[in-house]
């Protein structure tokens, strides 16, 4: 199978899938077209009998992906269009297939792993992180929240580590995002092409035990970074229904790292931290994956028509001057008439889960 150059690649090479994100300038950001090539690639390699893995790399030095292509969303919102339905739709289709793709599904998370990058990598069956990875949901801060499935794994970290890195949007190492359930293990970016190298060479219809244990023999074994030290802390100030709560607590504790958390948390979206935190609470009580895409995809489409998905998106990538002016711009003046259209289940009949 030759390969098909262009912003995706796609091969075989020996017994293994490979899928290369092959936008380097742009960290491998993600468009509608490489989503339907992904698609179309992992529809290859389920039926070819001599691949064994599939396996996502990024090219270039800086990550496996920085996320979506926020500037053509952000293009789109403002025109009025389309692009944001079209693109979630089959971005979130695509991040339930890959946690349900029958044969192991290995992902790189080496470098900057971000947004819809998190979605083509953390629901793999094979998740492998570095000493460079740079791990991150900081939707929050575009006045957006955890998508992809993340509202699904961020609710499933341990106690409420997974509120506190959709709230503040902080960045993983390697060994956090293993504590954090959005990877497996975390093996050094110097042997990355030895463990290719082993994957590649795997046997026609190498089982996933074969495939754990080829990596296992390549990870360092760590399962936790610095962030999990913080845990009781963490676990006090965040364990709340409602952002303000969390606001609150950060106030009256007073320590060096509430006031940082709340230097942080300042500098978000009042109206995304609420719905960020509305859905990570009532993905807790979610039975599949599909069920928080579903909600995911309903409170996207709404942030697609909001002032601050454009505010935030402007601030950070368009004109770069760090300083969004949100709406409402406290977070006690968001209002529950405001939050409610998040959460109406527009669009939920347009995700085909096959």
């Amino acid at each position: 199978m030759t390969a098909e150059e262009g912003d995706l690649i796609a091969r075989v090479e020996g017994s293994a899938g490979i899928i290369r994100l092959n936008r380097p300038k742009a960290i491998n950001a993600v468009t509608l077209d490489m989503i339907r090539a992904v698609d179309k690639a992992l529809d290859r390699f389920e039926a070819e009998p001599a691949v064994s893995v599939v396996l996502l790399e990024g090219s270039g030095e800086r990550g496996l992906c920085a996320g979506g292509d926020i500037r053509g969303l952000w293009e789109s919102s403002k025109a009025g269009g389309d692009l944001g339905e079209i693109f979630w739709r089959e971005e979130y289709v695509l991040n339930a297939r890959i946690k349900r793709f029958p044969k192991p599904y290995v992902a790189f998370m080496d470098g900057i792993v971000m947004g819809g990058g998190v979605g083509l990598s953390a629901h793999s069956s094979h998740r492998i992180v570095t000493d460079r990875t740079k791990l991150a949901m900081p939707e929050a801060g575009l006045g957006f929240f955890p998508d992809v499935g993340g509202t699904w794994l961020l609710s499933r970290s341990p106690g409420e580590i997974g509120t506190f890195f959709a709230l503040t949007g902080q960045t993983m190492n390697g060994p956090d995002a293993v504590y954090a359930g959005f990877a497996d293990a975390v093996v050094p970016t110097a042997v990355l092409p030895e463990l290719r190298q082993a994957l590649v060479k795997l046997r026609a219809g190498a089982s996933a035990d074969e495939v754990n244990k080829i990596i296992n023999s390549f990870a360092t074994g760590e399962m936790a970074g610095p962030v999990a030290a913080k845990r009781p802390t963490i676990d006090a100030l965040f364990g709340f229904e409602r952002a303000s709560e969390i606001v609150d607590a950060l106030e009256r504790d007073g320590s060096d790292f509430a006031r940082s958390t709340l230097k942080t948390l300042g500098e978000k979206s009042p109206r995304g931290m609420v719905v960020t935190l509305k859905l990570l609470r009532l993905a807790r009580q979610s039975s599949s994956l599909e069920e928080c895409l579903i909600r995911e995809y309903s409170a996207a489409l709404e942030v697609f028509r909001s002032d601050d998905f454009r505010e935030g998106v402007r601030a950070a990538v368009i004109d770069k001057d760090r300083n969004p002016r949100w709406s409402p711009a406290a977070i006690e003046n968001v209002t529950p008439e405001m939050v409610a259209p998040y959460f109406l289940e527009v669009g939920a009949d347009e995700l085909k889960f096959n």
